[in-house]
């Protein structure tokens, strides 16, 4: 090699290394003293304007439309009865028709009373001579104390979890008959993983709310819980914080105070026990709420996690209700009695139910407007240490033309009724393109109207840029938080699941992650599984809306997250 190539490779050896000296100096000064939080922060923000600023994003002008300001018809909400299973039909004419708490009138090992009911109608039971029979449909305590408390659907009799919801009953004024205390026994509980179960116990002694509370103010727990609107679970959960604060009053001040502290530092409230239990796999939550009989029949849960019960027995009560003739009474005192018999309790027994008798509860009764009144003050404080900034995210496509998003529409439109005003909301739209319909703005009657007109006048047409609107409602939200860094943020996406243009998960799935803002998808039309792989991602809930229960179930999931 000649003394002049020798020369320049040096040369540009040397340029390698200076510049390669003088970029890591560069880096080394920008990122010296950072913790690597504030650097994936700051990475995560330029990956963010770098993929909103590739797509196309135009803002509207938001469209006021006519609201009404009358309080949430539950009924209205309330879809046919028919949508709720008959697990065990009626044989004969004369029958009484009974709701039963999911956990006791299903399949398998939630199906004990379903069995019975079964059983004894194949008796051949009569009543002054006359051959009768029962009817069971498999429907939610809370869910079905709706139906009672509305007017909507009143069966002859009730079996639900606990007692707390047939003293709701007798408070709306329908007449509630207790027929007996049990039917079979179970008990709500405090699920912890092992490991953190044994640390607790060493600290605090052992586990019990009081301890909980404590650790979770201080940051050393952290719990999910039902919404107590609808799970047995949630509200005993709910009654029970309250009391531990002043047990004398829990609608007092020192109560609602004390609630008001321990809720700004629980993470996570789902809106049913599949999305806790969802959570709690994914190693989220060091502790759950969940009933005995559920515990026991969830293999990976024995043995890693610890069961401590609390509050109220959900003995499964049965009452009769309304103005039952003597027949229809008579039939459920039968079945009470019939359900009773030792073979049926020991076939209880085998599917996870009679366990843990020695427990006593030491929760006294509480009235049914108590406990509504209680479930208000969890409305209204549940979100105070932090309230929700939400996005809604509409898929506005050609594919989402005509039924699907007339059903969008009225979903929201009546939907958002449930929704708090101490929270902010906003909307953006998407199809090949997106849309910032209406900015981020407190939720007061003037942004209602603007969030009602906004909604009507969305039109479908073009293709599904799914992410490029996500993109867009994270951005709208950071921003957001910029200027309010104390709110919570949310994502409600309502699609039909479908992604032909634009980015796709893969791309977006990252800033997802770091920003850890829960994606909410309600599907209509839809293709489910997609938009439950984007919910999963921080233990968010995807929701059918193809069912005629669709604003029911949009009003629990914005009671809970709004």
């Amino acid at each position: 090699m000649s003394s002049g190539k020798k020369f320049l490779m040096i040369t540009g050896i040397f340029l390698v290394l200076v510049f390669s000296v003088v970029y890591l100096g560069v880096n080394l000064s920008t990122n010296w003293g950072k913790s690597d939080q504030q650097v994936a922060t700051e990475d995560a923000s330029k990956r963010l304007n770098k993929l909103y600023g590739n797509i196309e994003v135009t803002t509207e002008t938001p469209v006021k439309g006519r609201i009404d300001l009358d309080p949430v018809d539950v009924a209205a909400s309330l879809p046919d009865i028919s949508k709720f299973a008959i697990t065990a039909d009626s044989t004969t004419a004369d029958y009484a028709e009974i709701f039963s708490s999911t956990e006791k009138a299903g399949t398998g090992d939630d199906g004990w009373l379903t069995d019975v009911a079964k059983e004894f109608n194949k008796a051949k039971m009569t009543v002054n001579g006359v051959p009768v029979s029962v009817k069971l449909r498999n429907i939610a305590s809370g869910t079905a104390a709706d139906y009672i408390r509305s007017g909507k659907y009143v069966p002859d009799a009730f079996t639900p979890s606990n007692q707390m919801w047939g003293e709701m009953v007798k408070a709306s004024g329908v007449n509630a008959q207790l027929i007996t205390e049990r039917l079979v026994g179970n008990v709500p509980g405090i699920v912890i993983s092992k490991a953190k179960h044994d640390a607790f116990v060493k600290k605090y002694g052992e586990v019990n709310v009081k301890s909980l509370i404590e650790a979770i103010a201080s940051g050393e727990f952290s719990m999910g819980y039902t919404d107590p609107f609808a799970s047995s679970t949630g509200l005993n959960f709910l009654v029970t914080t309250l009391q531990s604060f002043d047990s004398a009053n829990l609608l007092s001040d020192k109560a609602i105070q004390g609630f008001e502290s321990f809720q700004a530092n629980v993470p996570f409230i789902a809106s049913t026990t599949l999305q806790m239990r969802e959570a709690a796999k994914s190693g989220a939550l060091d502790g759950f709420v969940l009933e005995y009989q559920t515990y026991v029949n969830t293999a990976e849960l024995r043995g890693a996690y610890v069961f401590t019960p609390f509050g109220a027995r959900h003995d499964s009560p049965l009452y009769a209700l309304g103005n039952v003739s003597a027949t229809k009474l008579e039939i459920i005192k039968k079945f009470a009695e019939f359900a009773s018999q030792a073979k049926y309790q020991a076939a209880a027994k085998d599917k996870g139910f009679n366990g843990l008798e020695d427990y006593q509860s030491k929760l006294g009764k509480v009235e049914g407007s108590v406990l509504a009144a209680a479930q208000k003050v969890w409305k209204e404080k549940k979100n105070s240490g932090k309230p929700i900034a939400a996005v809604f995210v509409a898929d506005v496509s050609g594919s989402m033309a005509g039924e699907p998003l007339n059903r969008l529409k009225e979903s929201l439109i009546k939907g958002q009724k449930y929704l708090g005003r101490e929270n902010s909301i906003g909307l953006v739209s998407y199809s090949s393109k997106v849309a910032i319909n209406l900015p981020i703005g407190k939720y007061d009657t003037n942004q209602q109207s603007l969030f009602v007109g906004t909604v009507d006048s969305l039109r479908a047409g073009g293709n599904t840029a799914t992410f490029n609107g996500v993109i867009a409602a994270i951005k709208l939200l950071q921003d957001h938080m910029a200027v309010n860094p104390n709110v919570k943020p949310l994502i409600f996406l309502l699609s039909d699941g479908e992604t032909n243009v634009g980015l796709q998960l893969k791309e977006v799935q990252g800033l997802i992650e770091h920003y850890k803002i829960p994606i909410y998808t309600i599907g209509y039309n839809a293709d489910i599984k997609a938009l439950q792989s984007i919910s999963s991602i921080n233990e968010a809930a995807s929701i059918n809306a193809d069912t005629d229960d669709v604003v029911y179930k949009l009003g629990n999931l914005f009671n809970v997250q709004m």
